[in-house]
């Protein structure tokens, strides 16, 4: 099964390699999403806003483990702290495993025949089929006003949080996804711990992005 990373990874990328949302903000959704999963998974906790590792036992993933060991070898930081830092270097941990999946294709070429470069096309240049149900799924919850299913709802704040909803959601009316995509959100206050990590990973998002702006237009 694919994680909350490897789904919004495809989502950020054409299926000719080229890449559908910018960096930081990339880095920054998947850096939510692997911090998601691992509370989720019972490798991480939120105390008193501070990122605790609570188990060391591996996933197999590896950008997961990758955040945790990063995350049980340094000292208590705040998700936006971690949000940040995982940032940095999580894109390529998503996408090579992805690669090695066979989900995704890896490609070195040179630009300008001097600068090293690595996509990540999707083979045959088509559309992946996990991709397609993964937007399949997101556009249901949109479509629908019942109740959503908590990983999607994780995968919906992410992609909110990162201001990706306009392109992920693009052939949907804007007003109609941005009142959704609250009220998903506030459907899924009642549920059980996803919901807290959701929550708690939401606000780290949207705090380093609204931060992120200034620095980027400025």
């Amino acid at each position: 099964m694919l994680t909350l990373a490897d789904e919004l990874a495809l989502l950020a990328y054409d299926d000719d390699g080229r890449r559908a949302l910018a960096q930081p903000a990339l880095g920054h959704g998947l850096a939510g999403a692997v911090l998601v999963e691992l509370t989720v998974a019972g490798r991480i906790d939120v105390v008193d806003n501070r990122v605790v590792a609570m188990g060391t036992a591996p996933l197999g993933h590896r950008a997961l483990d990758a955040a945790l060991t990063a995350i049980a070898a340094d000292k208590l930081r705040k998700p936006a702290d971690w949000v940040e830092r995982l940032g940095r270097g999580v894109t390529e941990d998503v996408l090579d495993g992805l690669a090695d999946q066979g989900v995704l294709h890896r490609e070195q070429d040179r630009v300008l025949w001097v600068f090293p470069r690595t996509r990540f096309p999707s083979p045959g240049g088509v559309e992946p089929p996990l991709e397609t149900e993964v937007r399949r799924r997101l556009t249901a919850a949109v479509v629908a006003d019942g109740p959503v299913d908590a990983r999607t709802a994780a995968l919906c704040a992410i992609i909110e949080a990162v201001r990706f909803d306009g392109k992920v959601f693009a052939g949907l009316p804007r007003d109609r996804v941005r009142a959704r995509l609250a009220g998903i959100a506030a459907d899924h206050r009642a549920a059980d711990a996803t919901r807290v990590a959701i929550e708690q990973v939401h606000a780290a998002l949207t705090a380093v992005v609204v931060a992120a702006v200034p620095a980027a237009t400025g």
